[in-house]
């Protein structure tokens, strides 16, 4: 199996658990805002937090997280759910600067999808992981994040531990 392959078979694992998650977890979106609550800013903003998350990035060492979405996508709120959960939460903010773009109703912010690669035909959540330079490291390509039904803490961690940061050489 080709390393896309393997890594879009990873990808898919990843988010295997969320609707298991919500469904059966401790940590379920009742621990969380619920879904009305706005977890993406104004699409008009997506430049200027890109930007100010890439100059963070660039002073702490840490790569920069792209969740492409809406305020009205259920998947999207179970994502950030996890993300923020007491067993993700701890790697996500060790290496991570998160920027939520928001697509409105998959008419806003497109230019920004296509110049991180991230294909908005395959539905939302849609990730990429910049490194401190701006420069892609990993772009969702085969909508492994745009189902609530497939993720798990463990596999999430998993993929934030794949494409942290690696440690400078001495």
């Amino acid at each position: 199996m080709g390393r896309s392959r393997k890594l879009a078979a990873l990808f898919s694992i990843i988010v295997a658990g969320l609707i298991s998650l919500a469904a059966g977890s401790r940590e379920t979106l009742s621990a969380a805002a619920p879904p009305t609550n706005d977890i993406y800013p104004p699409p008009e903003s997506a430049p200027v937090e890109i930007q100010n998350a890439l100059k963070l990035a660039a002073q702490d060492h840490k790569n920069v997280l792209l969740i492409f979405g809406g305020n009205w996508c259920y998947d999207c709120h179970t994502l950030e759910t996890l993300l923020h959960s007491s067993r993700v939460a701890p790697a996500l903010e060790a290496s991570y600067h998160v920027v939520n773009v928001n697509i409105g109703e998959f008419d806003r912010n497109l230019d920004l999808a296509k110049k991180y690669g991230v294909p908005m035909d395959q539905g939302v959540p849609a990730l990429a992981v910049l490194d401190r330079y701006g420069l892609i490291i990993f772009s969702q390509r085969q909508g492994e994040f745009s189902s609530s039904d497939r993720g798990t803490p463990r596999k999430v961690v998993q993929f934030l531990e794949k494409w942290k940061p690696h440690p400078r050489p001495s």
